[in-house]
């Protein structure tokens, strides 16, 4: 498409053009939506030509960052459903395609990579035909690798598609869909005109915090950014004010001039909720403010994350971060030892449960160690309807998967003769973990997965300790389900003595659920050969010498402090919470 309207010169192609972080490059994924301004000219059965703009948002598709997709279908009017002519269509896939019909926007479907060896267009279009009610014949065939089809769908865009509505005489209004922080020029804000016009040097309102600033430069993004003499109804560009606090520009928020400005501001976009909870340390505490401002910055670019500060006995000063999914945590963790050059400890990721006490008091809690001591009377625990396709043979290995993972089915469908669609409720704590690489590995990378919130369930949840001469360690505590509370324990257990380095004296590591242990190994004390001298000589002098040993190491127990080395807590934490790195 960027080859075709012109807006890329040839020269300055690559692949992956909207893929703007080296991380997105990497991973072959898309993170952030992207948007850019596309000319296209069509000709008219009578032989004239238009000139048509059209905006396109290059949205990610994993599930972790389906809010990125909510935010860019706010500002559209139509999508382009794509799908792989060689896969057919994946879970996320469907949910974004929902997403999209409930904001009533025009859908063009297409078959994308029908240049691929394996690719079977005939059988994914009767696919696709039959989820969205449409003949299989108007489903598009395209390759974005060869250029094949892509100019009738950019005709088919301008067919079907239909304009922005807005009033260009009324006061301005403009939405507030994205922004990002430039070290040169401070805030850059992405903005959608819904009303009026939008000029350079004009004084412009955040009708949210009713903040004024003038504007220093109005252009478009094409697809790198061009200034331009302002933004009228329909279009979108971005903003420069030369603002540097990063607080005054919140997506979702109105744009309106100072002078006659709009009195009603648009609706902006739901706040999105944290699913998932995890602690972000500095490994070094003096990097604790560049942490702070870090996760200020990263905000602006990543509306979904929130944080709040936090300590730990074990960690010292962090923070802790919500986040919509385990990719979303590892993405984030990434982005900022990339990007802001910070060294960094995770601890395991956990989900927000609701606690009632013996009392009635309620309670959420985000961290193992705000867990209430005492009898609990209820324990609820957020549930995920789950959404698996995959092809048939893999039913009963998927089924087996659910079930291990106390899944309930809610329902199976056909989606064609070899592709099952398996729905299923389950805990979100059992899915954040490893549930995505063994689901993968399961089917041999066939299957594709997406979950959405579905209320709560009352569940027998424990919080495991874990315990040094005696002392929790609050870095490793965890709050697990009654029946898988005894493998945690012996896990931890195991790892930590393998990687806690022998001290001077005995150390005994302990899972517990309250005050009853679970799981213990020993680490055991290093000794020094204090009868090295003692050669011959009276048998006495060695018992001597050994007592006195005995005697040290046992006075040694009582005020020595076990020293765990940081590398200990990466070790542990990392290869805890970190085995799954989930993929498109």
């Amino acid at each position: 498409m960027l080859q075709l309207t012109g807006v890329v010169e040839e020269r300055q192609m690559r692949a992956q053009y909207l893929d703007r972080m080296d991380i997105e490059r990497e991973r072959g994924i898309t993170i952030k939506a992207q948007n850019v301004r596309l000319p296209w000219t069509v000709t008219r059965d009578d032989g004239t030509t238009d000139e048509i703009v059209m905006h396109l948002i290059d949205t990610p598709g994993h599930v972790d960052f389906t809010y990125e997709v909510s935010r860019a279908l706010e500002a559209c009017e139509g999508a382009v459903l794509l799908v792989d002519a060689a896969q057919g269509i994946e879970a996320q896939t469907l949910a974004n395609l929902y997403l999209a019909l409930d904001k009533d926007l025009t859908i063009i479907p297409v078959l994308n990579k029908i240049d691929l060896p394996a690719a079977d267009p005939e059988r994914y279009a009767a696919e696709i035909a039959h989820i969205i009610g449409c003949e299989p014949s108007d489903v598009l065939r395209v390759s974005g690798k060869t250029g094949e089809g892509v100019g009738e769908l950019l005709d088919e865009v301008v067919r079907q598609i239909p304009p922005p509505v807005g009033d260009a005489d009324a006061p301005a209004r403009a939405m507030i869909f994205d922004s990002v922080y430039d070290t040169y020029r401070g805030v850059v804000t992405y903005v959608r005109v819904v009303d009026g016009r939008i000029m350079p040097r004009e004084k412009i309102k955040m009708m949210s915090t009713g903040t004024q600033h003038e504007l220093l430069e109005v252009g478009i993004v094409s697809p790198e950014p061009k200034a331009s003499a302002g933004l009228g109804v329909g279009e979108v560009g971005y903003l420069i004010t030369g603002v540097k606090d990063v607080r005054q520009s919140k997506v979702g928020d109105t744009v309106t001039t100072a002078r006659r400005g709009a009195e009603q501001p648009l609706t902006g976009y739901r706040e999105p909720r944290p699913m998932v909870y995890s602690g972000l340390y500095p490994l070094d505490g003096s990097d604790y403010p560049d942490l702070r401002e870090a996760l200020d910055k990263l905000q602006l670019n990543d509306a979904a994350l929130t944080y709040e500060p936090e300590t730990s006995v074990a960690l010292g000063f962090g923070f802790r971060c919500g986040f919509l999914g385990l990719l979303h945590m590892e993405i984030t963790r990434e982005r900022l030892e990339r990007e802001f050059g910070l060294d960094l400890i995770s601890t395991s990721p956990n989900v927000v449960y609701r606690v009632v006490e013996e009392g009635g008091e309620e309670r959420q809690v985000t961290n193992p160690s705000d867990w209430p001591a005492g009898k609990l009377r209820e324990i609820y625990e957020p549930v995920v309807k789950v959404t698996i396709i995959a092809p048939s043979e893999f039913i009963g290995p998927i089924m087996e998967l659910c079930q291990s993972r106390r899944g309930e089915l809610g329902g199976m469908d056909y989606l064609s003769e070899t592709r099952v669609e398996l729905r299923y409720t389950m805990p979100l704590a059992e899915i954040i973990f490893d549930f995505f690489d063994s689901l993968k590995s399961r089917t041999r990378g066939y299957a594709s997965l997406d979950y959405e919130e579905a209320g709560e369930q009352s569940a027998e949840l424990v919080k495991v300790d874990v315990l040094l001469q005696g002392e929790p360690v609050d870095a490793f505590s965890a709050i697990v389900h009654k029946d898988a509370a005894s493998a945690y324990g012996n896990k931890m257990t195991t790892k930590l003595k393998e990687l806690i380095p022998r001290q001077q004296f005995e150390v005994p590591v302990q899972a517990a659920i309250g005050s009853r242990i679970i799981a213990r190994e020993n680490i055991r004390a290093i000794r020094k050969d204090v009868l090295a001298k003692c050669y011959g000589g009276d048998i006495s002098r060695k018992r001597k010498l050994l007592e006195k040993q005995k005697e040290g190491k046992k006075r040694m127990k009582t005020i020595g402090r076990v020293d765990v080395p940081q590398e200990a807590f990466v070790a542990a934490l990392s290869s805890d919470a970190g085995g799954d790195k989930p993929k498109k």
